[in-house]
């Protein structure tokens, strides 16, 4: 993620962290976890200890992996630098279900957003990462298309004489 924020940030862009609370999966893991260890105690048969016992085996694995892979929620920041960029972002953030901010006086190029960092890069940064290569390359071609054939020219910045 790295050299993608600099190449859009031109080497401003930074990842800030700070803790945020809200009810996540792994606190209802953690409830259902205790409600199966209470059948768990309550169990009337050797079956339903069995049955209860795995039950409670598999959310703690679940919640292991969860808590390994996850971590605590963190606010990141992104200053992206045009508003194409910007609202693509948004658009792929409300797409997975984050809700993109602003703080009082930010620039309109910084975008907040409170998530878990691993699965933000892995899921929507990557998908923000492909969209907007895509996007550049679309508007690459489009403004060779202009240049070229709407204006006549080779729009060829290289033969620019020096002053």
């Amino acid at each position: 993620m790295d050299s993608l924020v600099r190449n859009l940030c031109h080497g401003r862009c930074f990842l800030r962290s700070a803790v945020w609370f809200a009810m996540t999966g792994d606190e209802q893991l953690r409830e259902k976890l205790a409600k199966v260890e209470a059948l768990f105690r309550q169990a009337g048969s050797p079956g339903e200890r069995a049955a209860a016992g795995a039950a409670a085996e598999r959310l703690r694995g679940r919640l292991a992996d969860a808590e390994r892979d996850s971590g605590s929620e963190s606010e990141l920041q992104f200053s992206l630098p045009d508003m194409w960029s910007i609202r693509l972002f948004v658009a792929v953030c409300r797409k997975h279900g984050l809700r993109p901010f602003r703080y009082k006086r930010q620039r309109r190029t910084t975008v907040m957003v409170r998530a878990r960092e691993q699965s933000f890069d892995r899921v929507v940064w990557a998908e923000f990462s492909r969209l907007h290569t895509e996007l550049q390359l679309y508007f690459e071609d489009v403004t060779d298309h202009l240049i070229t054939r709407a204006m006549g020219s080779d729009g060829d910045d290289s033969t620019l004489g020096r002053q």
